[in-house]
């Protein structure tokens, strides 16, 4: 007898990935994954404009089990000389469900962002 509990795959988190819950068409937050690093760029004038806003370590997950996170340590020598970029020593990522989340903070307001993977 056949069962549909197939084992789930380790997600693969390599690649591009957008804000999927931005509240603007032409401004969101959007990310790579290569390697072990992650960089996150604020988008905005219909991609026409990238600040970074995050670079630092990724860790990709080593099993199927969800929710899984990672805390991401923040690559100074990339973010002391961007102005939109947070100042957070680490910052924890959770991946479930295909997204990518983690909270972000700009002029006082803190936002859980939420990003999907681009095909």
């Amino acid at each position: 007898k056949s069962t549909n509990t197939a084992p789930k795959k380790i997600p693969n988190l390599i690649g591009e990935w957008k804000q999927s819950n931005s509240d603007s068409e032409d401004s969101y937050q959007a990310a790579t994954i290569k390697g072990d690093t992650i960089e996150i760029f604020w988008v905005s004038d219909n991609g026409d404009t990238k600040s970074l806003y995050w670079a630092g370590t990724f860790t990709a997950p080593t099993s199927s089990d969800e929710p899984y996170t990672w805390d991401s340590v923040n690559d100074r020598s990339k973010t002391d000389m961007a102005l939109l970029a947070s100042t957070a020593d680490t910052k924890t990522m959770k991946y479930e469900k295909g997204i990518i989340s983690y909270e972000a903070s700009a002029l006082g307001t803190t936002t859980t962002i939420k990003l999907e993977k681009q095909k």
